[in-house]
């Protein structure tokens, strides 16, 4: 009888048969009843603080595979810290304000003009609460641990309160202004735009050669003379009210062939514009430097206006004439040059994007239907010299997908230029997963512009500003402050629900209301200042939080997102950054390299995953993959990664069937004590655990991946297992190998499912209950620490030197099955001849060697006495041959002593004395029958 069917594993109450669609939101249910998060955080009270601060995905939708990266990767960080000595709170959350709950609400037929202001919004925070719901059982559903019944929200009545507060910190300082200059203006949702809320696409724009008559030369050009521009934009020529030219350009007065004009051309570009002008014999009648043009006029092409020639350095040669046509209402180079000679902001074009009456002959007409308009316009007046189409980048809004323009409307600013450096001395003490972040959002800052922070939409915290009856803005810390606490109270619907007096403290005068009158601004905050501001309505204001927050961890996008905003709201606020580390995901890609979309249909959803495979393959899957670049998601690659979870799984499963009857309190070995191979594992174990800790901290999960399943596959599978059957299921249940080897089995077990656990959750509470440890859950353990009794060199260095032998011998046992001299390792009988070295390795590594090679019989010679047919290698010879004698019908061996008890004909002398101490002579009778 074998060891194997006496133990009966097939009853030992162990399933691990997988079903994991099924059995892990059983198993969360249990998680939810028996509050596990909180016992964690009960647990952990007093200890040093780590806070992965969530930043908020937007309330929109069911989460996506991108959603499901970054949610899972920080709960691999997070259950870490909470099982490695910190105090780790989780607080997830969502940001609810903004564009696309509106136009989600007006797809669904929500008439908006219907109905006030405030009744819309009501709609929309009911629309978004119920979407929180959704997402927030799709994270849960990934086993994403945190305080899930009480999240943050962005439209939370305490939530809105700071962030206003937030705000007065900005005005107290003198941050924030209010101007009439272009900003990013979507038509397609009426509202301006932050850069952070700007795409770039390739697109395809009617370029226009034209040219402008000097009015006034300073009698250095006549009136016969034109200046020759540029532009991709003809729909803004209406708005035009200079020419911008470089100081210090060199610039010709030419006449081509045929022609009775002459024109003005940047001398280096010449060349190029008379080729794509079709000029010959091209002849320069002067040259003047950008200086001497400067405040010469001339006629606008077809408007009765003068234009004002000025000097700018946002002029290049890279590309046109060296001329800007300038719209200072339609660019912010335009209109920095156009301010600094103090030409009017005109910007005849609607919220829309229609072009207004201020702009004659083109009333009513889309901006890009004009382009076509001005383009007749200057072909009527013979000014047009070319037209020709041109492929540039160009923004486009990111939620509605269509092509913005500049557009000059008054809006409120928070000043970045302001407080610049002061941003980015604070990522001095930052640090960056990747490094290259650093240099990434440094440069974000280093060039932006100030931040127009006003919306015209009504979903959205209101800006906190009264407006006197003479015009003056009003926002004093009285007056910011009261709103907050009104907002705090009843939420920032008040704003709307409510006139300005019934907003302003009570008896709130001004002299420049002398009736006591005032107004409130309509617009509502940049919904980057509602998330950029949650280091003080969440970090700071919950006490089980620290500001500033140990990491935030988003896609790479949030470099001029999130992280962007946050941290220029907290160095107007404290003057620090809001996180001391600062982690960074790429994009989630389709197998081909194309951005996932649902309307593409290319995307894979968390659910449909988790339903055919379980969220432990997605969770695996996410371990397995550089996220710090763009990772590449199909099918094929879940199922890969199931079957190195199926390699982990059964390898576990093997093991703990192994230990069925092993109690660590009664049964283990001391250390000194182990076999040679049992001590080995254990150093081999205890490399395991310092490597995989290392990676947990420093957020190296792809190698902490391939640590687990290299140790799985080699270490185990290939070597320790390999050899174990031969211990476990054929020594003596009690003896002292076996138990010897259970012991290591007992150890790799217990701490190879602590070191999982925050990868594979489900997987180590399945283990779990079959462990005599405490605590009850395994994510109420700690991770497992190095053991330094386990380290010794020597023995590790002999056993390095045994792994290379014996690849050798698995190479020549190979080469004798290909030979069909055996069929098996098992059928072997082995010489080696080896090297000094290896013989005193040999001799001092405490184990059975042929056990080791799994061989049947195994001589040791001098490597001087190897025989020429030998497989030679570095350091031994090796020489296989088939084993003599008969097979064991107990171990399979192949043994000489096969029958040398009477009693037992089929069994060799081990076996035989192993039955006969384990077994009744009855069973022994039973077997020979």
């Amino acid at each position: 009888m074998r060891i194997k069917e006496t133990l009966n594993l097939n009853k030992t109450g162990f399933p691990m048969r997988g079903n994991l669609p099924v059995t892990e939101a059983q198993r969360q249910a249990v998680w939810a009843e028996n509050k596990v998060y909180e016992q964690r955080q009960k647990l952990n009270e007093g200890k040093p603080t780590f806070v992965l601060h969530d930043g908020p995905p937007y309330a929109n939708g069911d989460i996506h595979i991108g959603h499901a990266m970054n949610k899972i990767s920080k709960d691999f960080i997070v259950r870490y810290k909470s099982m490695s000595g910190y105090r780790a709170p989780y607080v997830p959350g969502w940001d609810t304000h903004g564009l696309p709950t509106e136009q989600a609400l007006t797809n669904q037929g929500v008439d908006r003009k219907s109905m006030s202001t405030a009744e819309f919004r009501e709609l929309c925070r009911k629309f978004v609460l119920k979407e929180i719901d959704k997402q927030r059982n799709g994270f849960k559903r990934l086993g994403v641990a945190g305080d899930w019944d009480h999240p943050y929200i962005t439209l939370q009545p305490e939530y809105e309160a700071a962030q206003v507060r937030v705000f007065a910190e900005f005005v107290k300082k003198g941050y924030i202004f209010r101007v009439q200059k272009p900003v990013y203006w979507s038509w397609s949702s009426e509202s301006a735009l932050a850069e952070a809320e700007v795409d770039y696409k390739d697109v395809e724009s009617p370029s226009a050669f034209f040219a402008e008559q000097v009015k006034d030369g300073h009698g250095l050009l006549d009136d016969n003379t034109y200046f020759v521009v540029w532009t991709t934009t003809p729909w803004t020529i209406p708005a035009s009210e200079g020419i911008t030219v470089d100081a210090g350009f060199d610039y010709a007065v030419v006449q081509p062939k045929g022609e009775t004009r002459k024109f003005v051309v940047a001398e280096q570009l010449l060349s190029s514009v008379s080729e794509t002008l079709g000029w010959e014999d091209v002849k320069t009648l002067q040259t003047l430097k950008g200086a001497q043009l400067e405040k010469m006029t001339a006629h606008h092409p077809y408007y009765d206006r003068d234009l004002l020639v000025m000097n700018g350095n946002f002029v290049t040669l890279d590309a046109g004439t060296g001329l800007v046509h300038t719209a200072p209402g339609f660019g912010e180079d335009d209109f920095n040059v156009g301010t600094k000679y103090g030409l009017p902001v005109f910007s005849p074009v609607d919220g829309q994007g229609k072009m207004t009456a201020d702009a004659p002959g083109f009333e009513g007409v889309f901006y890009e239907d004009a382009n076509q308009i001005s383009l007749d316009k200057l072909k009527e007046k013979n000014l047009l010299l070319k037209y020709m189409p041109y492929t540039h980048s160009y923004p486009f809004d990111w939620r509605t997908k269509k092509p913005i323009i500049f557009r000059a409307t008054p809006q409120w600013f928070a000043s970045v230029s302001a407080f610049r450096q002061d941003i980015l001395d604070a990522l001095d003490d930052v640090k960056f997963y990747p490094d290259w972040g650093k240099r990434r959002l440094y440069n974000m800052i280093k060039d932006r512009g100030d931040w127009v922070i006003s919306r015209q939409r009504a979903w959205g915290v209101p800006l906190p500003i009264f407006y006197a009856e003479d015009g003056t803005p009003i926002m004093t810390p009285e007056t910011i402050d009261h709103v907050a606490d009104l907002f705090a109270k009843h939420g920032s619907n008040y704003w709307f629900e409510h006139d300005a007096k019934e907003l302003l403290p009570d008896g709130f005068t001004s002299e420049h209301s002398p009736n006591g009158q005032f107004t409130k601004e309509t617009d509502i905050m940049d919904v980057w200042f509602d998330s950029g501001s949650s280091h003080q309505a969440v970090l700071a204001a919950r006490p089980e939080l620290t500001y500033p927050a140990d990491l935030y961890l988003e896609g790479s996008d949030q470099y001029r997102g999130w992280f962007n905003s946050s941290l220029i709201t907290s160095v107007a606020v404290s003057g620090k950054a809001p996180y001391k580390a600062v982690m960074s995901q790429g994009f989630t890609l389709d197998k081909n390299g194309k951005k996932m979309s649902k309307s593409i249909g290319n995307t894979i959803a968390p659910d449909e995953i988790i339903k055919k495979m379980g969220a432990e393959i997605l969770r695996l899957w996410v371990a397995s993959v550089d996220s710090s670049a763009d990772v590449r998601v199909s099918m094929e690659s879940f199922t890969q990664i199931s079957e190195s979870y199926r390699k982990l799984r059964n390898t576990m499963r093997f093991m703990l069937s192994n230990v069925t009857d092993f109690d660590p309190a009664k049964n283990t070995v001391p250390y000194a004590d182990l076999a040679g191979a049992d001590r080995y594992l254990l150093s081999r174990l205890n490399d395991l655990v310092e490597q995989v800790r290392a990676d947990y901290e420093k957020y190296d999960f792809i190698d902490l991946y391939k640590l687990l399943l290299s140790f799985v596959t080699n270490d185990l599978s290939a070597f320790y297992l390999d050899f174990a059957k031969d211990i476990l299921y054929i020594d003596a249940a009690d003896s002292k190998t076996r138990r010897s080897m259970q012991t290591v089995l007992y150890q790799v077990l217990v701490r190879m499912t602590t070191l999982m656990t925050p990868l594979l959750p489900h997987t180590a509470e399945e283990i779990w209950p079959f462990l005599h440890e405490k605590p009850e859950f395994a994510q109420l353990a700690e991770m497992p620490n190095v053991e330094p009794e386990w380290q010794n060199e020597a023995l590790i260095g002999r056993w390095a030197d045994f792994m290379t032998l014996r690849s050798d011998v698995l190479k020549s046992l190979e080469e004798a099955r290909d030979a069909k001299l055996i069929g098996r390792p098992m059928e072997a009988a082995l010489d080696l001849y080896v090297s000094d070295h290896n013989a005193e390795m040999l001799e001092h590594l405490h184990s059975n060697v042929a056990q080791l090679l799994i061989v049947s019989q195994l001589q040791v010679h001098p490597l001087s006495e190897a025989p020429e047919t030998a497989d030679k290698y570095e350091d031994v010879a090796v020489v296989v041959s088939h084993a003599a004698g008969d097979v064991c019908q107990r171990c399979r061996m192949i043994k000489q002593d096969v029958g040398s008890d009477d009693a037992y004909p089929a069994l060799c002398d081990r076996c035989a004395k192993i039955v006969r101490a384990e077994y009744p002579e009855s069973v022994a009778e039973g077997l020979e029958k």
